[in-house]
């Protein structure tokens, strides 16, 4: 098992290993359990027996549960159910749903205890870790939501042997992100044949792409400053997701996002880092894009939370681990927008 630290005003461990899901304490005697409609029951069974909850709650699958609508349902759950204020609310499954169960925690009762189980490759490396909480609105991703951070983060790897190669290879995208940021020793350890459910190199790699992110929250919780670089790719890739209606999956979404933040990169004067992420690409193989418009992607990228008063910003590379943020203007968007589109086209 490895476990990393995170830190900053409310400190929590991320546990990283196999069977973790039989092992489950809490301190706290009244738990709600939320987890996807989807998920396989064993999972479900297994976190009941160790936490025995007062509560479990069955939202929508991946981002149909990342509503208003389903949000207000679950409070009041947790009210008929009389989870108290120093009761906790446990999030069980995919990055959705954490996301939707860490925000319900942040809003009961202005706030109880959250705990995170995060049983997909995407959820281990990105969703689960840094306390972002929150729900989507139709006009875009993750526009309603709190800094809430998680008590304790319990990667259970036996779940990522049930998920769909191209699930797996989805979630890897966060991992391969953080190896372009921050870690370049990621990048040829992601693409391994052994980065797989019961690889040799899973569990390390995984941990390792978890102490990136582990890292910059620690530093920056709140996105005021570096929290922003783990966004690389991330402002067309909700975009992607907003216009498509979420047909665009999010870890396919980021490896698209990626090639496009680096030809950005490349014709902003970084280094040309298209060769990596066109290779991950490859690797990953997302389900092909529907027919694309830039005027149609740009009003959702100009959305991004990065945005400010004076427009949206993009995180790019000057090199391999050298991120930065900047503001691009229009016409290079759009040259950078044509040469992605007939890359991935």
């Amino acid at each position: 098992m490895r476990r990393i630290e995170v830190g900053g005003a409310q400190r929590y461990a991320v546990e990283v290993g196999a069977g973790l899901l039989s092992r489950l304490q809490v301190p706290q005697r009244h738990v709600a359990l939320i987890s996807p409609v989807d998920l396989p029951r064993q999972f479900v069974a297994a976190a009941q027996a160790s936490l025995s909850p007062t509560v479990t709650i069955t939202v929508p699958a991946r981002d149909d549960c990342k509503t208003l609508t389903v949000l207000g349902g679950v409070l009041s759950k947790l009210a008929a159910a009389n989870i108290p204020r120093d009761g906790a609310v446990v999030g069980l499954g995919g990055g959705a749903a954490t996301d939707l169960a860490g925000f319900a925690a942040a809003s009961y009762l202005r706030g109880v205890a959250f705990y995170t189980l995060p049983t997909t490759l995407l959820g281990m490396v990105d969703a689960a870790v840094g306390g972002k909480t929150g729900v989507n609105l139709p006009e875009g991703k993750n526009l309603v939501g709190a800094f809430h951070p998680p008590k304790a983060v319990w990667c259970d790897t036996d779940t990522l042997a049930t998920l769909p190669a191209a699930v797996f290879r989805e979630g890897a995208a966060e991992a391969y992100k953080h190896g372009l940021i921050a870690d370049p020793s990621l990048l040829a350890r992601v693409l391994s044949p052994e980065f797989r459910p019961g690889g040799a190199n899973l569990e390390a790699t995984l941990a390792d792409a978890i102490a990136v992110k582990a890292g910059v929250v620690t530093r920056d919780l709140t996105e005021q400053g570096e929290r922003a670089f783990l966004n690389f790719g991330h402002t067309l890739a909700h975009a992607l997701e907003a216009v498509t209606d979420h047909a665009v999956t999010h870890g396919d979404a980021v490896g698209y996002g990626m090639h496009y933040a680096a030809v950005l990169s490349r014709e902003m004067g970084g280094t040309d880092l298209t060769p990596h992420t066109w290779a991950f690409l490859k690797w990953q193989r997302p389900a092909p894009l529907p027919p694309l418009t830039f005027e149609a992607v740009l009003p959702y990228m100009a959305r991004d939370k990065k945005a400010d008063a004076q427009g949206v910003r993009f995180v790019l590379l000057h090199d391999l681990a050298r991120p930065y943020l900047t503001r691009v203007p229009e016409p290079v968007l759009r040259e950078a927008f044509r040469q992605w589109q007939e890359a991935v086209g």
